[in-house]
């Protein structure tokens, strides 16, 4: 029964959580001892490990392309379905990392809003303005993390162009000549993916340093 009972309490948590219900979302999960601090930090922590992935993702779609540009011979379909697939995990491991953005930035809204409303509660003096301090400190370092997670999520979109190029102009056109073509580029996509790869690690380095800061302050 206890079994039971736990299940439905995912289940519910999980479809309100998809179906965009924050404020119930966030409402049930305080009932069951989990705070918007908490549920930011463990957001930050799968964003982190996301981009991570992600940069692995489109470090290895170069990896491949520079494969396919000096491959000698063959079966060059192969070589096409290789780099598509990994031009589909790049678009893949993409699109969750700008969920995961989206997903801090609704989390950090609604943490911000109930710290601001709850400062009116304090009798204390001194202590609403060491909690309005700690309240601006803190969204400085959020804005300065979250600026770098969206520079890097966009940086991912001219890279995945370029690739979706090159895979699309393979598909119709699987000769050796046409591979060759292809070579010039290479060196404008390997600036893409370094830019990309360097705005990433930033992003990273921040979330980081804010979860260091706000685990530092638990």
């Amino acid at each position: 029964m206890v079994m039971r009972l736990s299940l439905i309490a995912i289940v519910t948590l999980t479809a309100l959580s998809l179906s965009g219900c924050s404020t119930l979302y966030y409402n049930a999960m305080e009932k069951l001892g989990k705070e918007k601090r908490d549920i930011l930090v463990s957001r930050i922590k799968d964003a982190r490990e996301d981009q991570e992935e992600a940069k692995e993702q489109f470090v290895s779609a170069l990896d491949q392309f520079q494969a396919v540009i000096g491959y000698d011979g063959g079966n060059l379909e192969k070589q096409y379905r290789k780099l598509n697939g990994e031009y589909e995990d790049c678009e893949s491991r993409a699109k969750r990392v700008r969920d995961r953005i989206e997903s801090i930035e609704n989390v950090a809204g609604a943490l911000f809003k109930e710290w601001e409303n709850e400062l009116d509660q304090y009798q204390n003096a001194s202590l609403r303005q060491s909690s309005e301090q700690s309240l601006r400190e803190t969204k400085r370092r959020y804005n300065d993390m979250i600026a770098a997670m969206q520079r890097a999520s966009d940086k991912m979109d001219p890279v995945l162009r370029a690739f979706h190029d090159q895979v699309l102009f393979l598909k119709h056109n699987l000769n050796a000549q046409a591979v060759a073509s292809l070579e010039g580029e290479l060196a404008l996509i390997e600036d893409d993916v370094a830019v990309l790869i360097a705005d990433m690690e930033q992003s990273i380095a921040e979330a980081e340093s804010f979860l260091a800061d706000m685990e530092g302050r638990s």
